[in-house]
C-alpha cells in the first residue's frame, strides 16, 4: 500500500501511536483530487476526506473512520453529470506481512486478511482512495432519470425483415 506513484498518500508511523490512539484527518489536495478523478474514470472530484481513528502498534494496528467524498458522475441513462455524495464506513485491521503465528490465525487471516504495515508504516491516503472507490456506484444514475426502451412498432415482428429474403413459397 505504500506506493510512491500513488496519487494520494498520508503515510502513518504505527510504532510511534500513543496508547490511547490517534485521530488523523486526511484531505485531498486539489491535485490530488484531480489525480484520482483521472485514476477513476470521473469527471471530477470536488472534496475527499478520510476521518480515521488509528491504534495498536507496530504488530498491529487497527483503523476506524470515515471517508467522504462529492464526485461528479456521468449519468448511465442520460449521459449527462451530476454530483454524487460517497460516505464510506472504514474498519481495517493492519499487520506486518510475515507467517502466522498459529492454524487460528492462518485460518483467520484466509477469511479477512489484515493489509500490510510496510516499514512500521500505514498509509491512510491510499486508504482514503480505495474507500472512495468502494463507494462508487459501478452504473451511477440521476436521481431523476428513469430509463424508457424505444419501441419503434410494436406490431412488426423482428423476423419481419427475413420475409423478403425468403423465396417464394414452395419453390425450391
Amino acid at each position: 500500500m505504500t506506493n510512491d506513484a500513488l496519487p494520494l498518500s498520508r503515510l502513518v508511523p504505527v510504532d510511534r501511536l500513543p496508547a490511547r490512539g490517534e485521530v488523523v484527518r486526511v484531505e485531498a489536495s486539489e491535485d490530488e483530487r484531480t489525480a484520482l478523478a483521472r485514476d477513476f474514470g470521473l469527471p471530477g472530484i470536488a472534496s475527499l476526506v478520510g476521518e480515521f481513528r488509528v491504534s495498536g502498534d507496530a504488530r498491529r494496528a487497527g483503523v476506524t473512520g470515515v471517508v467522504r467524498g462529492r464526485v461528479t458522475r456521468t449519468c448511465v441513462v442520460t449521459l449527462e453529470p451530476f454530483e454524487a455524495q460517497i460516505t464510506e464506513e472504514v474498519d481495517v485491521d493492519f499487520a506486518p506481512a510475515s507467517e502466522p503465528a498459529s492454524e487460528e490465525e492462518a485460518a483467520l487471516r484466509a477469511i479477512d486478511p489484515p493489509d500490510e504495515i510496510v516499514d512500521g508504516r500505514i498509509d491512510l491516503g491510499a486508504l482514503t482512495a480505495e474507500f472512495l472507490a468502494l463507494g462508487l456506484d459501478p452504473y451511477p444514475r440521476k436521481p431523476d432519470a428513469a430509463f424508457e426502451p424505444v419501441i419503434e412498432d410494436a406490431d412488426v415482428s423482428p423476423f419481419a425483415g427475413l420475409k423478403s429474403m425468403k423465396g417464394p413459397k414452395g419453390g425450391g
